[in-house]
């Protein structure tokens, strides 16, 4: 019978697993098994059964035995379709992993009382729809959804006289935002958020399918905004893990439709089934909540830049700031650049360039010039003031003699909750009480650094009769409104103010950038870039305490340079985005013997390294053109010692599996731990 063999990914982690296995499909289930459909499937040992997505169907099965038959047909629903398959695929095999650790990232789960209320009004056919073919020209195909069911003229995205064009022409495009916020209806969003939501409005004008994805859900509020001022409420699909699962499955169920559809979300969004993809743009791709924390690891813009290349849609990476990855790509040809036309630039002050009489100016945390920006400007409205680290007091230190105070159980650092709290270690939670300093015996605590929570306490006695407001991850803030304010907020959390803030101040700016990782300069542009970019037109950004390339970037608003030279000095060291790099991470013997077994030679190795408990980690370092060689290896490997199995250590005893080892390709931070 045709098609009566079913080709199923089983959902499993385990590495051996991850292929294609041939089940029967028996007559009772042969009309609901479809490429696509959830099943579940018998598994050879114990009677087991696991859930699965029938990939593909087939006359014929390329095993010769007896075939088992599948078990059942969950849904008829054809929720794994052919173009997230190749992606899942495609990036599983990339970073040696599991396709089905990427579905299970990027396929919800099933809600019966959502999909019964969708298959009942909605066919369930997988063709595709025709494709709407633009009203107008393809240079003036970025018009607003509304402007053209009412018949207005064409106009490019504010700022971008060619970005429109490009994206119709489906280019890569790395995209140099505008800082600034913006009116959407009442609500104040980033200009970022404008230029997405004009460039997902176009594209979808020409009957194609757009995907936009955020780091967070501050993000995705901004964008959904901007985009319902444009775009149906229909035709949005906000994909987001912080969902209710109902809400979630059913947008799901809305990107299946073989309509255009604009699906907006954070990095699981990238995956999801959007008809006639016509764009993908990611905002802020250096963000680390881009990066999976599930294994196989695939960052979204990997994921998106994969997708662009199976599609051929179009690709924007929008940023304030642009990560050494993509510049990497730009400096190779595979992204084009754009800027704003005509430049806005930022007005930031770095304290480190400002000459003064003050002689405590240096050691301030907050130097005259700021306490004076930010009495100005409270006459006018609020004021943002970032700092490093939510909470009171984040680090003591002996009064005496300065050094980092320790837990004197697990040598955690210790820390203040809130006002007049005991200190307590960050690590066990155990209270300093009887508290001695290791070093000079003393006894007497003094505040290392001051929190978000102390910060405002600190600001409320310098300013009174000004409202606080405190933004953090515990107190979140996603906007406030004109009126006179001093915004204490922790990076990445800052709300957006109703026509900018009057005023930024950039504090501890000393202790960010002294943060151990590879990233560091990097991410602390970012940090104050996107905060810099809430700002007024022309209203004051100053940066306390920090000075060099990094300030200079910031004040002159040359990220892409900085990016430049940072990626330059990547690639004399031999460190990623300049190669790419995979870490192995398991017991010391197997962790050599699976670098011993590498047929490709990488660029080089470094460990292994004890990691204590008998554990060692190495790192691989290698070329991308080697990338697709050594996963693959790096995959067989897993797959050797994961089917390996010890002998019995007692007689009757059936034999355990032996231990195997974690491969982690493309590392945001390969060093930290090293």
């Amino acid at each position: 019978m045709a098609g009566s063999v079913a080709r199923v990914l089983v959902d499993s982690p385990l590495p051996q697993l991850d292929r294609l296995f041939d089940y029967r499909v028996p007559d009772a289930l042969a009309a609901d098994a479809v490429p696509g459909a959830r099943v579940t499937v018998p598994l050879r040992s114990a009677g087991r059964t696991s859930a699965g997505w029938i990939v593909e169907l087939a006359e014929s099965a390329d095993f010769a035995g007896a075939l088992s038959e599948l078990d059942s047909v969950v849904s008829p629903v054809a929720v794994l379709t052919p173009e997230v398959w190749r992606l899942a695929r495609a990036a599983a095999t990339r970073a040696a992993g599991n396709a089905s650790d990427i579905l299970r990232v990027a396929i919800p789960a099933r809600q019966v009382r959502v999909e019964k209320k969708w298959l009942a009004g909605h066919a369930t056919s997988t063709e595709r729809a025709p494709r709407i073919e633009p009203a107008e020209t393809p240079a003036a195909a970025h018009v607003p959804v509304r402007a053209i069911r009412a018949g207005g003229r064409a106009a490019s995205v504010p700022g971008y006289p060619h970005l429109a064009q490009a994206v119709a022409a489906h280019a890569r495009v790395a995209v140099d935002a505008i800082p600034g916020v913006v009116d959407a209806g009442g609500t104040w969003v980033g200009a970022w958020a404008r230029t997405l939501a004009e460039l997902a409005a176009a594209t979808l004008a020409r009957g194609e399918s757009a995907i936009l994805v955020v780091p967070d859900h501050r993000d995705q509020r901004q964008l959904e905004a901007a985009l319902a001022q444009l775009v149906d409420p229909g035709d949005i699909a906000p994909l987001d893990a912080k969902q209710p699962n109902a809400d979630r499955y059913r947008h799901f169920l809305r990107c299946l439709e073989p309509r255009p559809v604009v699906a907006v979300g954070t990095r699981s969004a990238v995956y999801a089934p959007a008809h006639d993809l016509g764009l993908v743009a990611i905002w802020d791709d250096g963000d680390p909540l881009h990066a999976e924390p599930l294994a196989p690891y695939v960052h979204a813009r990997d994921a998106a830049l994969l997708r662009q290349e199976q599609s051929g849609c179009a690709l924007v990476a929008l940023g304030n700031t642009r990560s050494t990855d993509v510049e990497r790509l730009v400096e190779i040809g595979w992204l084009l650049t754009m800027s704003p036309e005509p430049a806005v630039l930022p007005r930031v002050i770095p304290t480190a360039s400002v000459v003064t009489d003050d002689a405590r100016a240096p050691s301030a945390r907050i130097p005259s010039t700021a306490w004076r920006e930010a009495k100005l400007a409270l006459e006018s409205g609020p004021v943002l003031v970032q700092v490093a680290r939510p909470g009171y007091a984040p680090r003591l230190a002996c009064a005496d003699c300065g050094r980092s105070a320790r837990c004197l159980r697990c040598e955690g650092p210790l820390h203040v909750v809130r006002r007049g709290a005991t200190p307590s270690c960050q690590w066990c939670g155990a209270l300093a009480v009887d508290w001695r300093c290791s070093n000079c015996e003393g006894t007497r605590f003094r505040l290392a650094r001051a929190g978000s929570t102390r910060t405002a306490e600190e600001l409320g006695r310098a300013f009174p009769g000004v409202r606080i407001i405190l933004a953090d991850g515990e107190h979140p803030v996603l906007e406030v409104d004109a009126e006179p304010a001093l915004v204490v907020a922790t990076r990445g959390a800052e709300p957006v103010a109703a026509g900018g803030y009057r005023a930024v101040l950039l504090l501890d700016g000393e202790s960010m950038i002294a943060r151990e990782s590879l990233r560091v300069s990097e991410d602390c542009l970012r940090w104050w870039s996107n905060a810099a970019a809430l700002a007024a037109r022309r209203a004051p950004v100053v940066l306390v305490g920090v000075g060099g390339a990094v300030a200079s970037a910031l004040s002159t608003w040359r990220q892409a340079d900085f990016a430049r030279s940072e990626l330059a000095d990547r690639a004399e060291l031999r460190f990623p985005p300049a190669v790419r790099v995979a870490s192995v991470t398991g017991r010391e013997a197997l962790v050599s013997e699976t670098i011993e077994r590498l047929d490709v030679p990488p660029v080089d190795v470094l460990g292994p390294v004890s990691i204590g408990e008998g554990n060692a980690r190495t790192i691989v370092r290698f070329d991308f053109a080697r990338g697709a060689a050594i996963a693959e290896q790096l995959k067989a490997e897993t797959v050797r010692l994961a089917t390996a199995r010890r002998a019995p250590t007692l007689p009757g005893q059936r034999p355990s599996p032996r231990p195997t080892v974690r491969v982690h390709v493309d590392d945001q931070e390969p060093f930290l731990d090293l």
